[in-house]
């Protein structure tokens, strides 16, 4: 927004309310921490690196980054005067938002993993236990969808049996009887 000279006071008021910078930050944009998180694990997925135990470690604090987002008040975009009527309107994202960026991209690449769909499917299954019912309505239909991706994946029927088993390290259980 730039002013003239001839802007009227309210404009004025309004101007001294934006703030902008060169830099985004965490605390102005929880997207930009989400994204930074996702990079990382999709950097580890990749081929040349494919280090899923680092993208596993990624999802733990994308989890945690979406339990705090969860008990956000996500509805800001709207702004009311003193009296009740509607002001300012911004588009900000919703909760399908944060769940498509924090997950879609990890379960795209790391469809190969059994390691990576575990530790999805254990975040998502946590998530839905600590969000809200609409919140947890979402959650649950993105599990959904990740059970369809494992469904089409190349794993064999065993794999994509075990990559259907909710673990927070991914790893899975040893099957040695114990004594």
């Amino acid at each position: 927004m730039f002013l003239n000279a001839k802007s009227n006071p309210l404009e004025t008021e309004l101007s001294k309310c934006i703030h902008v910078g060169d830099q985004r930050t965490f605390e102005q944009d929880p997207k930009y921490a989400l994204r930074l998180l996702v990079d990382i694990a999709v950097k580890a997925l990749s081929p040349a690196i494919n280090d899923p135990t680092t993208a596993v470690q990624a999802i733990d604090q994308i989890e945690d980054l979406l339990v705090r987002l969860a008990k956000c008040d996500l509805e800001t975009s709207r702004a009311f005067d003193k009296d009740g009527a509607l002001r300012v309107v911004s588009q900000m994202p919703g909760w399908g938002d944060y769940l498509t960026l924090a997950f879609d991209e990890i379960r795209q690449y790391g469809r190969d993993s059994i390691q990576v769909m575990r530790r999805l499917r254990s975040a998502l299954a946590d998530l839905a236990e600590s969000v809200g019912n609409e919140r947890a309505r979402l959650v649950n239909a993105y599990l959904e969808h990740l059970d369809q991706s494992i469904e089409r994946s190349d794993f064999d029927p065993k794999d994509r049996a075990a990559a259907r088993v909710e673990d927070r390290q991914g790893l899975g259980l040893s099957h040695r009887q114990e004594d």
